[in-house]
């Protein structure tokens, strides 16, 4: 019982100090109030304290991925609104197809991203089969990209080969080879210029090399095979440009080359009563999440293409 009285007498003797100030307080109505306030704090603070952490535990969790994520290895296009589609960009060294019906902005796009790219001091290079190089830097210059500035700088180059002679070169060396090709940087003449090595690379088009390897679909393969290695042992972000029907399911023509590409992306010209509106969607993606739909966009004078990620194109 003495025990039981002595514990009550130290916690009475506890709570009768601030019971004491209060009583106090209470007669001087401007001392009540920062008393209060005082007791208030602690009792909040205790409270936090407790809560703390177990909250800084669970926002430690959903940050960390987010701080943690590699941008380094990916690249964005640089082109406005596309971007939008994907989490996290276009693996670093991925090659991606570019493929759509004429007139669709394919290589609106391709011209637009090595733009992008080589004003940010990357070096880029464009290996044209069909259109004329003049032809290619007045779209450009249309566009606003400054080409002329860009090859001033060496972070800008186009190439312009005839396919009929690049086929000659690669069954030279089929023969050679006893039907096993491995294209060096100096094997075959001028695909990648002698010191220059590019960071972005666009093809233009599949469909002009395979025109000319015409009842030669072996040799074609074995070359397309061994040109997507040697992107990828440079380390360069390539872009290979292919025609198609609008009406067809594949996406390039003979079928090897999407399966090849890390990436394709489709691009449409779709009829919408008395009018065509130009749009894309992203078929495939290694390495990267990104939306699944088919999105709008527009080719303005000066600025080149701009997409709607928000938007939706609906097909009848």
């Amino acid at each position: 019982m003495v025990k039981k009285t002595s514990k009550k007498r130290r916690n009475s003797s506890k709570n009768k100090q601030p019971a004491k100030k209060l009583k106090k307080a209470k007669q001087n109505k401007k001392l009540a109030k920062p008393i209060i306030k005082k007791i208030v704090k602690k009792t909040i603070k205790k409270i936090i304290k407790k809560a703390a952490p177990k909250k800084i535990i669970s926002a430690q969790k959903v940050v960390r991925p987010k701080q943690q994520k590699t941008t380094g290895s990916f690249l964005q296009t640089g082109i406005p609104g596309f971007d939008g589609l994907v989490e996290r960009g276009i693996t670093k060294g991925a090659a991606i197809l570019l493929c759509g019906g004429p007139g669709t902005g394919k290589t609106t796009f391709a011209l637009q991203t090595l733009a992008v790219s080589a004003k940010k001091g990357e070096k880029c290079l464009y290996l044209t089969f069909e259109e004329e190089p003049e032809k290619l830097l007045s779209h450009m210059q249309d566009y606003g990209f400054k080409p002329t500035e860009l090859q001033k700088k060496d972070l800008f180059r186009i190439k312009k080969f005839d396919a009929f002679d690049l086929n000659r070169s690669v069954e030279a060396l089929l023969a050679k080879a006893s039907g096993e090709l491995m294209i060096e940087l100096d094997e075959v003449e001028g695909i990648i210029p002698k010191g220059f090595k590019p960071d972005r690379i666009v093809v233009d088009s599949l469909s002009a090399v395979a025109a000319a390897f015409f009842g030669k679909e072996q040799g074609y393969r074995v070359y397309l095979q061994q040109l997507f290695d040697l992107f990828k042992r440079v380390g360069a972000t390539s872009f290979f440009i292919s025609e198609i029907d609008e009406d067809t399911t594949r996406f390039s023509r003979s079928g090897v080359e999407e399966f090849l590409a890390d990436g394709v992306f489709v691009f449409y010209n779709i009829r919408q009563k008395s009018a065509r509106v130009n749009a894309l969607e992203i078929i495939k993606l290694r390495g990267s999440p990104h939306q699944k739909k088919i999105v709008p966009f527009r080719i303005q004078t000066g600025s080149g293409i701009i997409v709607y990620p928000l938007e939706e194109v609906f097909t009848e």
